[in-house]
């Protein structure tokens, strides 16, 4: 087994190239700040852990603003963006903490009271287990406490920079 210090790969740029050509969903992670705030950040590692228990994560860039204060509240809701969705995929994407990204949406509430991003394909009810810091990110664990089904749609995938979907038929 190796740790991190012992990776000797330094070409960043080919790296992201490379991973680039991994096609990821796109979720929207959303909470309530201490102020009751609606916050919320883009995604793009979000993934089933286990199935018993019921666990779910992603990871997140260490210098995240948004997260932390997600974080607080111990709970948060991912967002499955539709293909249709890409304008709010690049808007929670920004790491800003000033709620503007909320401004003219109007969120429903799931059922642990995370906003509910309208048209998103299915939302999934976390509460915060475990993090964990990894290099540069924090993996992120959560408890998955409700899932639903909003839509049928086409969920957006992020693949080489662009976002749309996976056109898988059968």
């Amino acid at each position: 087994m190796t740790n991190a210090a012992d990776s000797q790969f330094a070409d960043k740029a080919e790296y992201r190239r490379v991973f680039g050509h991994l096609p990821t969903g796109v979720v929207v992670i959303t909470g309530v700040g201490a102020a009751g705030e609606p916050l919320g950040i883009t995604i793009g590692s979000f993934s089933s852990i286990s199935l018993d228990p019921p666990l779910a994560g992603f990871f997140i860039g260490r210098q995240s603003r948004s997260w932390p204060l997600i974080a607080a509240g111990a709970k948060f809701c991912a967002n499955v963006l539709a293909s249709s969705q890409a304008e709010w995929c690049w808007r929670f994407a920004k790491d800003s903490v000033d709620g503007a990204r909320f401004d003219g949406i109007t969120a429903a509430r799931s059922a642990n009271g995370s906003p509910v991003l309208p048209g998103v394909v299915a939302t999934i009810d976390c509460s915060l287990r475990e993090t964990r810091t990894l290099g540069d990110h924090d993996l992120v664990v959560g408890a998955v406490t409700d899932v639903r089904v909003l839509s049928d749609g086409a969920a957006m995938v992020f693949f080489k920079g662009k976002t749309g979907d996976a056109h898988i038929t059968g």
